[in-house]
């Protein structure tokens, strides 16, 4: 009894969940003066396609954001928040803001509501995952207040007769398209009442356009019931309902995919619908809009989005259909006339393919027509790991433990592959890439960056895909061999083993420079876990930043020729000279270039003061580190990591190499199993003479 009535509970809670009031608003139905009266409150109801969704991403919100001295906005619709961040997609919002402001110009009619939208870069670069955004969105939007848009169905349209002889159950006829009521005013008439409507909305900032004609199916209703009644157009639209209309990929209402197929087993019927030979018998004529389907692609998308799928591998045929229907929004059904449609036509292709189509001078209409977006892979590895800490987080990883780095580095890896090597001969690939991600260095400036960016026209074009860093990490991840934790030398490994067969590296030498880069990887996390130690055994922030002050005091006054204040004595004093060197030293600064060092430290504190900044030892890598290994020396004395190589451990130091293994499970992520690798990693580090004693 008591498992039913849990039971009872569980369906009363999923009744309880449904709204009857929410079902009645998607499922309106009114006559075409109840749609009237609808459009004088709130006119958008008949914005097109573009126009709906510019205003879906819009009615998202958005950020702006500063970055290498560019103002950029962040549309959080590509955030994908209601799903936890699923379809997110990071990294490529100068991309994004491109394909937003194709839809704003289209909104507004200024030309590429007229274009196919083509999204095209390499394979992994989240094309797909855009255009899943948009159906999705447009999809939720229709469901809301803000995005509610309608249709008609004719009805009550047979006699008894007909009703007889074609054993009609329901006697109503959707229209096939899904169209705007309004293209059921006659065309000579549209302009007054537009007029008329638009002397009583509030809303003035919209302006109500009605463009297109009804379709074929529609046309024959209209004029049929038109004959019927003598033109009466009264009576005619007595035929009318008006209802909400829902749009669902799912139920294919407003939302299309095409994608290539072999070409025997595909032709253009599939966009623009066929002839249905079962009714060809009860209406007598293939030409009799009643006995075709109007169920391609491009009919089902109509009122919302369409996408192509690999477009550029379509057979000529379809580009034609595809021609027009983006330059003219119209299709032309078999044995019927050219039917207006009103859809975003978006499509992505990859970079061989379009390389095609570029030397293909048989394509130069579908060239001409198409607005391209390069969607390249991220550059930035802040954001590239978000891409992978999105899929392998502890919420999503049960029963393994993923090590501090392990992400970030495979990361890190995919990002090197993908730039270009810099011009300057000073400037590494590694520095680059933290010169990307908002870390500064030594001489480069944000003009710097931009500079760095443009001479690299081609970056984020090339590179490892951000599915083979997911397979690998999986592959790592279901090794049994590595039980309970998973580390960065694990996937590294899992990385460098697959190189052998990936089938979209195109030469040895590419294959050998990607190993290299690995290296320069591994290298990096040498560096880094030394610093995590190196922290975990000072464990003092409080003392870094006196530290830093102290340097910053002392280095002002020497560059400005000054004393400095002993805080304890009270007494001016010469800058302490030994101190700066101490620290400098740390991070291989010469003698002879003490000067410029200090001199640049305080530009950059004079820069930031300038606009309004504060200065953060932390945003200046080089000092960060400096300041680190000086504390580090000041009390490495107190625990020697290199027993733990000999094995030979007394109980004093042990327990203070339990205490630097705890702050880093605490502080830095890691749990027993990684903290123990770390620990004796960096160990025989310090055990080679590998770290600066």
């Amino acid at each position: 009894m008591h498992d039913q009535a849990e039971t009872v509970n569980i369906l009363n809670a999923i009744a309880n969940a449904q709204s009857p009031q929410e079902y009645q608003e998607l499922n309106w139905e009114g006559s075409l003066e109840d749609y009237l009266k609808l459009v004088q409150d709130t006119p958008r109801v008949t914005r097109n396609a573009f126009q709906r969704i510019y205003d879906m991403i819009l009615s998202h919100g958005m950020d702006e954001y500063s970055e290498h001295k560019k103002r950029i906005t962040r549309y959080r619709f590509f955030r994908d928040d209601k799903y936890n961040g699923r379809d997110a997609v990071y990294g490529i919002d100068q991309s994004l803001n491109h394909l937003v402001d194709i839809f704003k110009s289209a909104s507004r009619n200024y030309g590429t509501e007229r274009r196919v939208i083509l999204l095209h870069g390499p394979v992994g670069s989240a094309k797909s995952t855009i255009v899943r955004l948009l159906k999705k969105g447009l999809e939720e939007y229709s469901h809301t207040p803000a995005g509610a848009m309608y249709t008609y169905a004719w009805t009550n349209i047979a006699n008894d007769l007909e009703k007889e002889v074609y054993a009609l159950v329901n006697d109503e006829l959707p229209c096939p398209m899904r169209e705007e009521p309004l293209h059921l005013i006659p065309p000579a008439q549209r302009a007054k009442l537009v007029e008329e409507l638009m002397r009583n909305i509030s809303d003035k900032s919209y302006q109500i356009q009605v463009e297109g004609d009804l379709c074929p199916a529609c046309r024959q209703m209209y004029r049929e019931l038109t004959r019927r009644y003598k033109g009466d157009w009264f009576k005619v639209m007595d035929h009318i309902k008006v209802r909400r209309l829902v749009l669902s990929e799912k139920d294919r209402n407003g939302i299309g995919t095409f994608q290539p197929k072999d070409e025997k087993n595909q032709d253009s019927t599939e966009l623009t619908g066929d002839i249905n030979y079962r009714k060809i018998a009860i209406y007598g004529s293939d030409s009799d809009a009643r006995a075709f389907n109007f169920d391609g692609e491009f009919n089902v998308a109509n009122r919302g989005i369409i996408e192509f799928i690999e477009v550029l591998k379509l057979e000529v045929a379809f580009l034609y259909d595809l021609l027009g229907a983006s330059q003219e929004h119209k299709i032309k059904p078999k044995k019927f006339p050219q039917t207006d449609i009103d859809e975003v036509i978006i499509g992505h292709t990859n970079e061989p393919e379009y390389r095609k189509l570029q030397n293909n001078e048989f394509m130069e209409a579908l060239r001409d027509r198409t607005v391209k977006i390069d969607i390249p892979y991220i550059t930035k590895l802040s954001d590239e790991i978000k891409v992978y800490e999105k899929d392998y987080n502890a919420q999503r990883i049960r029963g393994k433990h993923i090590a501090p780095h392990t992400i970030a580095m495979a990361a890190m890896w995919a990002v090197l592959t993908r730039l270009e090597i810099p011009k300057k001969a000073n400037l590494t690939l590694l520095q680059k890439l933290k010169l990307y991600d908002g870390k500064t260095l030594a001489g480069y400036t944000e003009d710097s960056v931009k500079e760095l960016q443009k001479e690299a026209s081609r970056e984020g074009m090339d590179g490892i895909s951000p599915r083979y860093i997911q397979d690998k990490i999986s592959n790592a991840l279901v090794n049994e061999q590595f039980a309970g934790c998973v580390n960065p030398f694990m996937v590294l490994n899992e990385l460098e083993s697959g190189l052998r067969h990936h089938s979209l590296i195109k030469s040895d030498e590419q294959r050998k420079g990607f190993r290299e880069l690995l290296a320069v990887v591994k290298h990096e996390y040498e560096d880094m876990v030394k610093n995590e130690v190196q922290r975990a055994i000072s464990a003092d922030e409080e003392a870094i930043s006196r530290l830093c002050s102290n340097y910053i005091d002392n280095v002002k006054a020497y560059t400005q020729k000054e004393r400095v204040k002993n805080k304890y004595t009270g007494q001016d004093e010469e800058p302490d000279e030994r101190l700066m060197r101490s620290i400098e030293e740390k991070i291989d600064i010469p003698e002879s270039r003490k000067d410029d060092f200090r001199r640049e430290i305080m530009n950059y504190i004079g820069a930031l003061a300038i606009e309004g900044k504060s200065f953060n030892y932390r945003t200046n890598e080089r000092l960060y580190k400096a300041l680190e290994l000086k504390l580090f020396e000041d009390r490495k004395d107190s625990i020697k990591l290199t027993s733990l190589v000999s094995n030979v451990v007394d109980k004093e130091t042990q327990e203070k190499i339990d205490v630097v293994k705890s702050r880093l499970m605490k502080g830095y992520g890691y749990c027993d199993v990684c903290a123990t690798d770390v620990l004796n990693y960096v160990a025989s580090i310090f055990a080679r003479g590998d770290a600066k004693e």
